[in-house]
């Protein structure tokens, strides 16, 4: 009796992320994938239903993991909260946006798929749908600080969508660019001057 090759699904997996990032989702081939591969296609259907299966495998660790980062304050009872701790959920400052840009670049490879190369998939909306649960998260924090009268100007939900998606899309440009480390770090002190949730929302610092 032959003994089954573990190390296909692992190989699929690697060249299937390979020739995603290099050409995009709706531009990759499957005979490519499985040729790098060095498997057959009768292999990877045995394994996979088939291309989009294949790229939500791969991003499906990074998909948790941002999902498991912000759970934690979409559930929060904002009420119990002190008014600093209101405070600072509008705080950008350098440390607030590397941790953020360090937090992704540690997932680089599924979060550029996933803003560069989803086109054709399930997640080719996420550029427009992970901004706007970040706007649900920054405007329940708005609406306490409104509800405490800290914060003075009134702004709409979509209003608050447009300001975080283009903070998002900032966060985005660096993975589109394939840019190096250092140069993150240096974007994330530039995007606590750029930024000022304060000003916008009319809350005094």
């Amino acid at each position: 009796m032959s003994v089954p090759d573990k190390s296909i699904d692992s190989r699929l997996l690697k060249s299937a992320k390979e020739t995603f990032l290099e050409k995009g989702f709706e531009m990759a081939q499957l005979a490519e994938i499985c040729k790098k591969a060095g498997v057959t296609t009768g292999a990877l259907y045995k394994r996979f239903s088939g291309k989009e299966e294949l790229f939500c495998v791969i991003v499906q660790d990074t998909i948790k993991a941002m999902e498991n980062y912000v759970e934690r304050i979409e559930k929060a009872d904002l009420s119990t909260y002190t008014d600093q701790q209101i405070y600072e959920g509008f705080h950008m400052d350098p440390e607030a946006n590397i941790h953020w840009l360090k937090y992704l670049y540690d997932h680089k490879e599924g979060f550029t798929l996933l803003v560069k190369c989803s086109s054709g998939t399930r997640y080719g909306d996420f550029h427009d749908k992970w901004p706007e649960r970040m706007t649900a998260i920054h405007y329940k924090f708005y609406l306490e600080a409104k509800r405490r009268g800290m914060a003075t100007k009134k702004i709409t939900i979509d209003e608050m969508n447009v300001y975080t998606s283009a903070i998002w899309a900032m966060f985005y440009k660096p993975f589109l660019l394939d840019l190096p480390w250092e140069s993150m770090e240096k974007i994330a002190y530039a995007l606590s001057e750029f930024i000022n949730w304060y000003a916008v929302l009319g809350i005094e610092k």
